[in-house]
């Protein structure tokens, strides 16, 4: 009687056994259905996701879109039992949830793209049915153009810098982040060279340059190109004739304009601490000076605006000068005439006379002076030479015998 009992309750919990054994099974597509997959885009940046819905059907095709399944029906056809496991592969990134349960015929996923580019091969499946795109671009692969803006767009005459910014976009217009781009250029630098694009699919970079330049932007084989202008300077020279002389002798520097170039002045700072302006000039333009002292002076010429500036060097040595005395010898009580020599076209302010017979020290504006000696004996003369703008420009010393 306890067997017969035994045998009859095994008989009755068989069923739940089997119920329970069925819920462990993943529901699958049954056979005729069919899966769609739906991208909003065509096109994904670097790092970054994209939502992918999947549509299952069966008895018929998923309204819009196409899929491919173990079997094709006309007719509306209807959602698949809710739960049905559908099981998704990419071969670039990763999904996430790799498996999702559909509600109402769909499931939703994302698609994490990385740091690959390339066009994506994505595959869904249930079951006897399964669907692929491979129409999805991402990084590099997605790019459809490169463009590039600067600013500013125009530098003065010295040059500058200039910020540059490559817009990387797909073929919708939206721009792509993630994506490494190259600058360069024909004309000084560009700082970073490589740079990846933010989210808005934009890189900058930091042009320095003296002249105009070419800056080009690079992704793969596609490339976009810009041009920073620096402007022409005004002056096409500026010179000093002769850039190297004696101080007092004047010295003529030449400013000369470029071909068309409205000048309506020009600054002219001597390196010594005088300056001069020329006012408008249309033509080649003289200007003198004279230096008071020797020494290694340097002259620039600037231009009024951003007309830009030249500069020139200049050598100025100690005037060579000598002094005589006539006559010589000399006798006591009988003047003497001493005569500076050497002075060329020098520009001379004064002359200052110095005598070791106790005399005051005399000033002229001769290099001509007479002196009278009242006692004999080896006589010590001296004459410093000074220029227009009050420096000594040269020194002459004479020991003679008086009788």
């Amino acid at each position: 009687m306890v067997t017969h009992r035994r045998s009859i309750l095994a008989l009755l919990a068989l069923p739940l056994a089997l119920v329970a054994s069925c819920d462990k099974v993943p529901l699958l597509a049954p056979t005729g259905s069919v899966i769609t997959l739906l991208i909003a885009t065509t096109s994904v940046s670097l790092n970054s996701e994209v939502t992918i819905v999947a549509t299952v059907i069966e008895n018929g095709a998923a309204p819009g879109g196409s899929g491919t399944g173990t079997s094709t029906r006309t007719g509306a056809g209807t959602p698949v039992q809710n739960g049905t496991l559908i099981t998704f592969t990419t071969t670039i990134g990763h999904i996430e949830p790799a498996e999702a349960r559909t509600h109402n015929g769909q499931v939703e996923v994302k698609l994490i793209t990385g740091s690959t580019s390339g066009i994506a091969t994505i595959t869904a499946y249930s079951g006897g049915a399964s669907t692929q795109i491979n129409t999805l671009k991402i990084g590099t692969a997605a790019v459809k153009q490169v463009g590039i803006t600067s600013t500013p767009q125009a530098l003065g005459v010295s040059g500058g810098t200039s910020q540059v910014t490559a817009s990387v976009t797909d073929d919708g217009g939206s721009g792509l982040g993630g994506v490494p781009v190259t600058f360069s250029t024909d004309k000084g630098s560009i700082s970073p060279s490589t740079v990846t694009t933010d989210s808005n699919g934009n890189a900058t970079a930091t042009l320095t340059t003296t002249a105009t330049a070419k800056i080009t932007a690079a992704v793969g084989a596609l490339t976009g190109t810009a041009t920073v202008t620096v402007a022409a300077r005004s002056l096409t020279s500026f010179t000093a004739s002769p850039s190297s002389t004696s101080a007092g002798v004047p010295v003529i520097f030449t400013v000369t304009p470029a071909t068309g170039a409205n000048i309506t002045n020009v600054h002219i700072d001597f390196g010594d601490g005088s300056s001069t302006e020329t006012g408008p000039i249309a033509a080649a333009a003289p200007v003198p000076h004279p230096y008071n002292g020797p020494g290694t002076y340097t002259a620039t010429a600037t231009v009024s605006g951003d007309g830009g500036s030249l500069s020139t060097p200049v050598v100025i040595g100690s005037l060579p000068v000598t002094m005589s005395a006539s006559p010589n010898p000399a006798s006591v009580n009988s003047p003497v005439t001493f005569t500076v020599i050497g002075l060329g076209s020098a520009q001379v302010d004064h002359y200052t006379w110095t005598f070791d017979d106790g005399s005051v020290p005399s000033d002229t504006t001769s290099p001509q002076l007479p002196h009278t000696f009242t006692s004999k004996g080896i006589k010590n003369v001296r004459v410093d030479v000074f220029g227009v703008g009050g420096g000594k420009i040269g020194t002459a010393a004479l020991s003679m015998e008086v009788q």
